[in-house]
């Protein structure tokens, strides 16, 4: 697809509290169902290493994606549902709603699943199909035409390099652009779907039970990638160069939640109803085993591992944040979120976990941690 398309900035309302230090920010946490807005408080509540930053949101929007410019660790963007972008220029203390007309449409509402930096480009993906693009970390940003017949709809994107980004959609679909976005190359021969196809009499499990999109989808640092089916009887995996998703069995009885990679190069594995496991070794692996945590009860939703140094962290709600000012040193720091404000870190690469009470007393679950 090629034709250029409108820029613009616009930041408007600011909601102010105590600033904090920070560095750079790329883990976000989302909580579900927050009963009503909170009152603005006079003075933050720290709870623990955390710290609650509220937001100028709708408490019906979830909050899906977050990143930081990589040239100015201060100035951020926030994505979610019903068009929400929220932009930062003080490392997350406060937040403004940013207007964007080029992605504004009488017809849609649209849903921004993922964001990206690299440098000062940046690409923003959403649902219906719409492709954001700036070069001047975020101060204006263009509307990208994209093809109405890509397979599924767009849920990753990753800045790459100079005008260039990977995408993938629901269904499998891998594409990548070396021209701002202006026209894109398949990575994969063929969607998820197509590939199960062929592959269900090779002993699969719930193959052949597959609706054709992706339950989560998480990219390693070296562009490999792992997912999970939309029913979590088994998941996938692809590296650079294969011309096909590569299906797995799951090693565990229960369905999988989700899944991700480890700063080590490993797997990590959620299953539903609570439970975590690591897969032996680094590497794709289908040799997992549990590591116990205490979740009192609860699922586990996420994990996110130190993949950058100094990063701050940043846990949002529907209506607020929870994050830390203290820097991550050690390249084995991670921590887990899910239900009830469960909230677990670990220093040892996931060997071992401890529970951080930050969250318990917020009626939320924790859901994502980026």
């Amino acid at each position: 697809p090629s034709s250029p398309s409108s820029s613009s900035s616009s930041p408007p309302s600011l909601v102010n509290r105590r600033q904090i230090i920070s560095q750079t920010a790329s883990l976000s946490l989302s909580l579900a169902t927050l009963s009503s807005l909170p009152l603005p408080a006079k003075s933050e509540e720290v709870l623990s290493e955390w710290e609650r930053v509220y937001l100028p949101i709708d408490p019906g929007v979830v909050l899906l994606d977050i990143a930081f410019v990589p040239d100015d660790l201060n100035h951020g963007f926030l994505l979610g549902t019903r068009q929400t972008i929220l932009e930062t220029k003080d490392g997350g203390n406060t937040w403004t709603q940013r207007s964007i007309p080029s992605a504004e449409d009488e017809d849609f509402n649209y849903r921004f699943n993922s964001i990206s930096f690299k440098g000062k480009e940046g690409w923003i993906v959403g649902k219906p199909a719409i492709l954001l693009y700036t070069s001047d970390a975020g101060e204006s940003w263009e509307r990208i035409p994209l093809s109405a017949q890509l397979p599924g709809d767009m849920v990753y994107i990753k800045a790459t390099g100079e005008k260039s980004a990977e995408m993938v959609t629901d269904q499998g679909a891998i594409y990548v652009t070396s021209n701002r976005g202006y026209n894109w190359r398949a990575a994969v021969q063929e969607t998820v779907s197509a590939t199960l196809n062929r592959t269900v009499s090779s002993g699969i499990s719930g193959a052949s039970y597959y609706t054709g999109t992706f339950n989560t989808v998480n990219r390693s640092p070296d562009g490999r990638y792992v997912a999970v089916s939309s029913r979590g009887n088994f998941y996938l995996t692809w590296e650079p160069g294969q011309p096909f998703w590569q299906p797995h069995n799951r090693a565990i009885a229960r369905r999988i939640q989700n899944m991700g990679w480890r700063a080590d190069g490993g797997l990590w594995l959620l299953v539903r109803g609570g439970g975590l496991f690591l897969s032996k070794g680094t590497g794709i692996s289908e040799d997992f085993e549990e590591v116990p945590v205490q979740s009192r009860g609860f699922g586990i939703l996420d994990v996110g591992y130190r993949s950058e140094c100094y990063k701050l962290l940043l846990f949002t709600l529907h209506t607020s944040l929870l994050h830390t000012n203290r820097s991550l040193i050690a390249q084995e720091e991670a921590w887990a979120a899910g239900g009830s404000g469960v909230l677990l870190r670990t220093t040892n690469g996931g060997k071992n976990w401890t529970r951080d009470k930050a969250a318990d007393n917020i009626a939320a679950n924790l859901y994502s941690v980026k």
